[in-house]
């Protein structure tokens, strides 16, 4: 953590997240994850949220997400978490994520098949490596 309130640094982020310091930075330039300050030095600086936040994206990118899609989750998880959040704009929010939810499953159950057949070639070519 830097001196200035508990903040890190973008390589602290991306050691955290393990994300290069490009792909946060291509984030922040999509304005899907703005650092929370800058440092004297105009560096960028991040918080735990800051975190959080690039480890829902990043756990979307394997499942083939848009940018798009990864802000309308990361735009719902915030109405969801906004205590002063309408309740038609929760009820909103849950109901993207639950669709983002049924999309995630089906995204998991097409790698695991793809996991099982990349175990069974592993198999067969070790069976007739010796």
């Amino acid at each position: 953590m830097t001196s200035e309130s508990n903040h890190m640094q973008i390589g602290q982020v991306a050691a955290r997240t393990e994300l290069s310091l490009k792909t946060i930075r291509h984030y922040d330039e999509m304005g899907l994850v703005t650092p929370s300050a800058r440092s004297t030095g105009g560096f960028r600086l991040y918080t735990e949220d800051d975190v959080q936040r690039l480890l829902v994206i990043r756990r979307m990118k394997p499942l083939g997400f848009s940018l798009e899609e990864m802000r309308e989750v990361l735009d719902a998880l915030d109405a969801i978490t906004d205590g002063d959040a309408a309740e038609d704009a929760t009820a909103r929010a849950r109901s993207v994520l639950a669709h983002f939810h049924a999309r995630a499953e089906d995204s998991c159950a097409r790698l695991r098949t793809q996991l099982a057949y990349a175990e069974e070639l592993t198999a067969v070519l070790r069976s007739h490596t010796g």
